[in-house]
């Protein structure tokens, strides 16, 4: 049937508009295409006068091992084969990945760039930074570049985290040291290098007390040693506590410098809680942070608190506290006459603690902006002569 003049416009038009909206949907998926790493990106129409062309023959390279907490790094070359100067900058990196080679660029700024000339080439450093209990490791670091051809490049670096050494039990427990026996505590030390460690140094983090520990290590047997999936060598250290230690918690660090062959610096957590013949009790005491807490104190209204000492043993008839030291300097402290409780076994002695209304401001609330206070105090007991309350209090307006 012949069509009328009408219904042919009708026709080219609705191909028109139907051709237009395929074209344009075409062109939409092109443009959400995902860019992958390596490809080309060829860009539409006669290009503008000279490009810069990014060339790099690897982007990804495999590290093989490294220690936990270790530093790796890896050079990547990018050339530029284009005829206009090619402009690097910094993009998004992993979290323990970094380029460090944007560092000097133009005064080391976030956006710093690096300028390739035609037919020269540049080096970027990747370093990476082992982490976590070991494992396989993948990082990546995006360079983002104006070849408009590549605008981008992202190399990627992976590989085995592997431990240096490792600490069974992770620290060294002293669950029975006493102010007057002492104790003794062991931890065992697996190293993961290519030869057996070689104990270099061995020492407490707090020299004022070192006099009271005695360290020591001694080499594993081979059969401890291969018991411990993937380790090399390994030595025990041995901690020895000497009467003499101050009541209430203990929380120190053995630093162990070995070689394996490389020098590994290992820091190892001492604890425990030193008991003896003396005890706090009363409100405000916390057993479990062995520390008094009194928070935080208005100025202007102050505070008055009572707590006690109690002593026990032999030699509990002999404790007759007194004050040697005081922090912060307004709290004020007075010792009371100590007291037998029930037949006579543990003799009970009150220490009011008063902070007068109009102190100055002060902040010891046992945090790392406002360390602990303390009071200390003489006791008199030829086992434990001295005896420290950790105070946590802050003074306000």
């Amino acid at each position: 049937m012949a069509m009328n003049g009408l219904g042919a416009w009708r026709v080219a038009a609705a191909a028109l508009v139907a051709g237009t909206a395929v074209g344009g949907a075409g062109a939409m998926l092109k443009h959400a295409t995902p860019w992958r790493v390596g490809d080309v990106r060829v860009v539409d129409g006669d290009a503008t006068g000279p490009a810069p062309r990014a060339e790099t023959l690897e982007t990804r390279h495999e590290f093989g091992t490294v220690g936990v907490g270790a530093t790796g790094s890896h050079e990547f070359t990018v050339r530029n084969i284009g005829a206009a100067p090619l402009t690097l900058s910094r993009g998004a990196t992993s979290c323990t990945c970094t380029v460090s080679d944007f560092e000097t660029a133009e005064g080391g700024s976030p956006d710093a760039r690096k300028v390739v000339p035609p037919g020269a080439s540049t080096r970027i450093k990747v370093q990476w930074r082992g982490k976590g209990d070991g494992g396989p490791f993948r990082q990546q670091a995006t360079i983002l570049t104006d070849d408009p051809r590549r605008p981008e490049l992202v190399f990627v670096v992976d590989g085995m985290v592997v431990p240096t050494w490792k600490a069974l039990p992770d620290a060294v427990f002293l669950p029975r040291v006493s102010a007057s026996t002492g104790d003794r505590g062991t931890a065992d030390i697996f190293t993961y290098g290519t030869s057996a460690p070689s104990v270099t140094e061995v020492v407490l983090d707090e020299p004022q007390v070192a006099h009271l520990f005695s360290l020591s290590t001694e080499p594993l047997d081979p059969a401890t040693i291969a018991a411990e999936q993937g380790a090399t060598g390994g030595f025990r250290l041995v901690v020895d506590a000497k009467p003499g230690l101050p009541l209430g918690p203990l929380k120190r660090l053995v630093r162990v410098v070995f070689q394996t062959p490389d020098e590994v610096t290992a820091e190892i957590p001492l604890a425990g809680m030193v008991g003896g013949d003396l005890v706090m009790a009363g409100p405000g005491w916390d057993s479990s942070r062995q520390a008094l807490l009194l928070g935080t104190v208005s100025g202007k209204a102050g505070l008055r608190t009572r707590v006690f000492l109690t002593a026990k043993g032999p030699h509990r008839k002999s404790v007759r506290p007194t004050v040697r030291e005081v922090v912060p300097d307004s709290l004020q402290v007075t010792v009371g006459e100590g007291r037998p409780i029930g037949a006579g076994g543990v003799v009970r002695i009150p220490v009011d603690i008063v902070i007068p209304a109009g102190s100055r401001a002060a902040n010891h609330l046992c945090s790392q902006q406002g360390p602990a206070g303390r009071i200390v105090l003489d006791t008199g007991h030829p086992e434990s002569p001295e005896f420290t309350i950790p105070v946590c209090v802050a003074v306000g307006p």
